[in-house]
Formats: C-alpha cells, structure tokens, sequence
C-alpha cells in the first residue's frame, strides 16, 4: 500500500528513536568502520538503511531504493535508480562524522523520484526534534508549518565545507563560511537564512535530492557549477544552491574560480 507524506516521516521517526538515538554519543570502537580513509560507517547506518529500505519496498516492490550504503556494496544500484521510472534515495545518518563525534547535527533523509523528477522530499532531525517535509508543488514545512525564505542580502552569504580550497573566496562575495557538515543541516539552515548559498563538490542523490527540493519549493534554484540545473538524474561533480535565483546566478560567476580546473 502507498505510504503517505506523513507515514514516511512517521517511518523516519520510527527507525531513529529505535537504532540511531540509543546510539548516539554511547558508540563503542567495534559499531564504527571506515568504507574509505574519512568515511566513516556505524551500525546505526546500517541498521538504519535496511529498515528504511525494506519498508520502502514492501510498499513499493517495483520501484529502486538507493541507500547510501547499499551503493556501497553495489555501485550499479546508482545507474539503475537514475534509469528508473520510480525510486526512493535513503540516507540513514546524514553527517556520520558529527554523529560519531558526539554532534546533534545529523539527520535521517529521504526522497521519492519519479522519472527523474524529486517529488517528495523528507529531513527528520532527531537531536533537534525538527522535521523538513517538501512536496513537489506544494511548499516546505518545518514541523509541518509551512516556511517562506527571507530574500537574501545584497551581499549574499556562501557556505561550504569544501576546505581544500579555504584559502581561495569568491569574486566581490563576502568570505566563505564552513557549512555544517551534514546536508540534512545545511538545506534548512539556508531556507532558514543562515546562509544564501551553499557550495559542494559532490551530488550524490541521497544527499541532495531532499534538501533541493526543499530549496526549490521555497523559492530557490540549485544547478551544477556550468549552470545546468541539478536533478535526479545528474551525474556532473559540483553544485551551487540558493535561495533564489538571482542569487544562484551571482554565486555561479562568483565562485567559477573555486572549482578544480
């Protein structure tokens, strides 16, 4: 049966208070790994993942669940989903490093696709309490208020956690800030106008697909660092979101010397 807006959320909730939140900040060594030098995994992600993704597939046995760590194992799970009339992305534990150190700034996320198009995104907050809810055309909500963005300043704000890069700032925008290393927190802290624009390097669906729409559905726009639009279906390096357009214009001219040649 087809799970509502507020079953998934419910869903999300569900599996954070039963094996992330018990294990948060009461990690032992042996429930943390490395999938690559820096990436850490615990087994709340993993956990986590399996129980989001069976209950996405029961409901939905013909669509393509792409889990963050499910990719992991399996790199083709990635072009199918892109390929596929329906899928959902899942992303567990959104900032496993602030989760590991002790950081309430993570998230559990999720979107639903259909035929390259985002149309339901969710961020659910656990240590903050928060939930994000968008629905292609129909806003986004903070714990289900409906949220407008402030315009930006005259001198936008950028955010990043691109750090390689500290040393070299945008073109006639004020300095960088450092973002808060986690997507399920940094979406909404820029529709809640902590920052103008956000800047990363990578695309990957499970972390953008929530908070783009998000952002869109509250007024912004979000595109790859040559200005075409970021979607499901993207597979280029680089993105920019803002919180308008004019702003993701500005942003683009900007920061175009920040990215690697």
């Amino acid at each position: 049966m087809p799970l509502s807006t507020e079953a998934v959320l419910e869903l999300m909730q569900s599996v954070a208070a039963e094996v992330i939140t018990p294990r948060f900040r009461s990690l032992v060594d042996s429930q943390i790994d490395e999938k690559k030098p820096g990436d850490l995994v615990t087994v709340a992600d993993r956990e986590a993942e399996a129980l989001l993704t069976k209950a996405l597939l029961d409901a939905y046995p013909d669509a393509v669940v792409l889990g963050e760590e499910a990719f992991h194992d399996d790199a083709d799970l990635l072009p199918r989903f892109r390929a596929a009339d329906h899928g959902f992305s899942v992303d567990p534990v959104d900032g496993t490093k602030n989760f590991v150190n002790g950081s309430p700034d993570h998230a559990v996320m999720i979107s639903e696709v259909v035929s390259g198009e985002t149309v339901r995104g969710w961020i659910w907050q656990p240590e903050h309490e928060t939930a994000w809810v968008a629905e292609h055309g129909a806003g986004v909500r903070r714990n289900g208020e409906p949220v407008v963005r402030e315009p930006a300043s005259d001198q936008p704000q950028g955010a990043t956690s691109i750090w390689s890069r500290r040393g070299r700032q945008p073109e006639g925008l004020p300095a960088l800030i450092g973002s808060w290393l986690c997507c399920g927190i940094d979406y909404p802290q820029l529709i809640d106008g902590a920052a103008d624009y956000l800047l990363y390097g990578h695309t990957f669906p499970w972390d953008h697909l929530p908070g783009t729409l998000m952002v869109r559905e509250a007024g912004g726009a979000a595109a790859h660092r040559d200005g075409t639009p970021y979607d499901a279906r993207s597979t280029q390096p680089g993105l920019v979101v803002a919180c308008d357009a004019p702003t993701l214009d500005r942003a683009l001219l900007a920061c175009e010397g920040l990215w690697p040649k």
